[in-house]
């Protein structure tokens, strides 16, 4: 039990020295740019890149090689990027259909449709949604997984980086701090009101789906050898599709099956986390019918 709750407060302790430094680096920049409204932005972009960064020590400390992040030879990962890609929209295309055939989604009518228009949001939503995948990828499914796995059990190593996949989600902050209060603490209010969101219970929804969704992926990574590349994929896939929706489409507030969706980003949801749950439970049934 010891093993376990020093496994799961380790990568807190990492999350907490890495978002400490973006609020001190973050709060430089914005007195530097003399922008303090965009200190908010700079905590979470900061975060992230700290805890890209910290992969390399932690690596270094385990003994890992890439291969053991899921990482493969370079002509195998860009073939598993469109393989994991097809797969992100294969899962998810259905919740679309769904929410589309229900009247949760609706078509944008203003919208002026054009050619030019549609390429754009194609080319840099999937261009984003890339970004996106890589870094969380690497970080999660990538080193918290591996890491997890070398000292726990793959179920509880899968389950507990899933959890701060879904909870980082929502570590984000809304507070406006005055201009005259402004200072070299105010990043750590934002962070203070961060974490509190966390635990907002509004965010339980969203958060049970974000979970399932990291236990996919999870799943993934750990079923097939080297597969970081399919899990980058598959959750560029899902990230394109949910910014498209997001172009695409409205969300009818008054809908009867509003339900099925959160007001996270009006995609994940119950819905998203029974498909998505099917989907895992599905493919361990069909592994032990085949033996």
């Amino acid at each position: 039990m010891k093993k376990y709750l020093i496994c799961s407060i380790v990568p807190l302790l990492v999350l907490l020295a890495a978002s400490s430094m973006a609020c001190l680096l973050g709060y430089l920049i914005a007195v530097g740019l003399d922008d303090q409204s965009m200190l908010r932005k700079l905590i979470i972009r900061l975060t992230q890149i700290f805890l890209l960064l910290s992969i390399f020590p932690a690596m270094a400390y385990l003994n890992f090689k890439k291969e053991d992040l899921g990482y493969t030879a370079r002509s195998k990962f860009l073939k598993q990027l469109p393989q994991g890609l097809g797969l992100g929209l294969l899962t998810l295309l259905p919740v679309f259909i769904i929410l589309y055939a229900l009247g949760v989604n609706i078509i944008d009518q203003p919208q002026q449709w054009t050619i030019g228009f549609l390429a754009k949001k194609t080319g840099l939503s999937l261009l984003l949604a890339l970004l996106i995948a890589v870094v969380e990828e690497s970080v999660f499914r990538g080193m918290l997984l591996a890491g997890l796995k070398n000292k726990l059990p793959t179920i509880a190593a899968i389950v507990i980086s899933s959890a701060y996949f879904a909870a980082l989600h929502f570590l984000d902050s809304k507070t406006e701090i005055p201009a005259q209060e402004f200072n070299v603490f105010s990043g750590f209010i934002l962070l203070g009101n961060a974490f509190i969101n966390v635990l907002n219970p509004q965010n339980l929804s969203a958060f049970l789906s974000l979970l399932v969704v990291g236990i996919f992926l999870a799943v993934l990574r750990t079923q097939v050898k080297e597969s970081l590349g399919l899990c980058i994929g598959c959750h560029a896939g899902w990230v394109w599709q949910i910014k498209m929706n997001g172009s695409l489409f409205n969300t009818d507030f008054s809908s009867e099956y509003l339900y099925l969706v959160s007001s996270y980003n009006h995609v994940v949801g119950p819905l998203v986390s029974g498909w998505l749950g099917l989907a895992v439970i599905g493919y361990f049934v069909y592994k032990k019918v085949r033996g």
